[in-house]
């Protein structure tokens, strides 16, 4: 990877008429934004179907496209919706804050007004896209029986057949449920269309995605229901144990994620064909695949199911460089990101080492004025990506808050943050002059924003994943001003 540099900003913080941000003008002014910033990536969060507390991390199916991220105008310029189908909806009352109650109502109202117009004019685009995404029909049924079991989880549907995954079970609910199966199919077919679009118009700007594959999946998945073989879960599709991170010094008792935990013996007995499949569906989205908790390749922290925090788990052995070689030799022409945080053994670092991968640099854990820091600007080695915060930390103003009067001393001295500059765009001309070959800097950053912009909390399970930027806030002052940083540092 040259030097260079990007900008953090979900899809869903960009500012749109309909309550989120979606695939439309304020995606193409946005690249537009990064190209006249000098600005090589637009990272953004995992773009799947969200489930209970909205969370990116937790999706329906590590294949699927977000429904919200459709744009409405878009589709009016299609002829697959009118204005008047939009007449009289509410999307939210704060254009600072997505409101996710709104969306589940209102959303899928309109997008089956768009399926009554389209799936038979359409047929012949979404029947090349169901030919190309093997994945559509699963995940389409899957979705087709949540609707039909009210949205409950897989694991509590009534019908066992079903809930087990039989292949009888499969063709009678198929047949049953095909109308429903075929709108949420042209759904997919939407995103895609719309993402192919946005994504090529970023290329011709030179703008890349970095995007992020979640190491886990989600319990109530069609990744999970349908292939639950590569899962540790006992003869009745029933967890044995579950994901987590042990305590540390943020959290008492660990975090409990609840996501099912790989059988890697099974996985590797199948030459690790579900990863496979699973980050050639991540290159259709994206340029630089970061992994998240790629510790967990290393060793994992495994908690009995049911226990209520994750203070009684174990550290198992994860399958290392025998599924990490095979991704990066499989996928030689794709960049990746090992997310390195957390609790780091040697082990980790030698696994990082060994597969090539830049690690991370998260320049708010650097700041300790007693102790030497991996993550100190200077100790930032090229073969690494350097952030001042991701979306798990807050943002400079809201860090600065918590940050000890000692540590913020340091880092005053350290990084010669003056009152003309500020705090945020001191962080950022630290990070632009770091050896890591990429720097990237949440967007609230850029904007100078408090606390209360941040996007998430680790281990709160709701209230996150809110944040909008509002509209002209990525103007062309802003652009050259970043540029001019970015240019500085010779990162363009």
């Amino acid at each position: 990877m040259e030097r260079c540099s990007g900008v953090l900003m979900p899809m869903s913080s960009l500012p749109s008429p309909y309550g989120i941000g979606t695939m439309g003008k304020s995606a193409y002014h946005f690249v537009d934004f990064l190209k006249a910033a000098g600005q090589k990536y637009w990272q953004m969060l995992p773009l799947c179907p969200t489930s209970h507390g909205d969370s990116p991390y937790s999706a329906f199916s590590t294949f699927a496209g977000n429904p919200y991220f459709i744009d409405l105008d878009l589709l009016i310029k299609d002829k697959l919706l009118r204005a008047k189908d939009l007449e009289g909806i509410e999307w939210g009352e704060d254009p600072q804050q997505v409101d996710y109650g709104r969306m589940y109502g209102a959303r899928y109202v309109v997008l089956r007004r768009a399926f009554a117009r389209g799936w038979d004019a359409l047929g012949g685009e979404i029947a090349a896209f169901r030919r190309e995404n093997a994945w559509v029909e699963n995940y389409a049924l899957y979705m087709a029986l949540k609707q039909h079991f009210q949205m409950l989880s897989w694991t509590e549907w009534p019908d066992e057949e079903i809930r087990m995954h039989r292949p009888a079970a499969v063709e009678r609910y198929s047949a049953l449920l095909r109308g429903e199966m075929d709108f949420q199919i042209f759904v997919q077919y939407l995103f895609f269309k719309q993402w192919a679009a946005l994504r090529a118009y970023a290329h011709e700007k030179g703008v890349g995605f970095i995007g992020d594959i979640p190491i886990y999946v989600a319990l109530d998945s069609a990744d999970v229901w349908s292939e639950p073989q590569f899962f540790q879960l006992d003869e009745n599709n029933v967890p044995k144990e579950v994901a987590g991170v042990p305590p540390d010094a943020f959290t008492a008792d660990g975090q409990l994620w609840g996501n099912p935990l790989y059988d890697w013996d099974a996985m590797r007995a199948d030459g690790y064909g579900w990863w496979i499949r699973r980050i050639d569906g991540a290159k259709k989205l994206y340029d630089v695949i970061r992994i998240d908790h790629f510790r967990g390749f290393e060793s994992y922290w495994s908690v009995p199911y049911g226990e209520k925090t994750a203070m009684n788990g174990k550290w198992k052995p994860g399958p290392g460089m025998d599924l990490v070689g095979v991704l990066t030799s499989w996928f030689s022409d794709l960049k990746f990101i090992a997310e390195d945080l957390g609790y780091i053994t040697p082990g980790v670092r030698k696994l990082v080492e060994d597969s090539g991968m830049p690690g991370m640099k998260i320049m708010q854990f650097a700041f300790d004025a007693h102790d030497d820091s991996d993550y100190l600007p200077h100790n930032c080695q090229a073969n690494s990506v350097c952030y001042i915060g991701t979306h798990d930390n807050d943002t400079v103003m809201g860090w600065l808050k918590g940050t000890r009067p000692v540590d913020r001393r340091f880092a005053t001295r350290y990084m010669n943050i003056t009152a003309e500059e500020g705090w945020c765009w001191g962080m950022i001309r630290a990070g632009m002059a770091t050896s890591s070959r990429l720097f990237v800097v949440q967007m609230q950053d850029l904007l100078e924003l408090p606390g209360s912009c941040r996007m998430n909390v680790p281990g709160r399970p709701e209230g996150n994943w809110r944040w909008r930027m509002l509209p002209g806030a990525d103007s062309k002052e802003l652009a050259k001003k970043l540029r001019q940083y970015t240019e500085t540092f010779r990162r363009i």
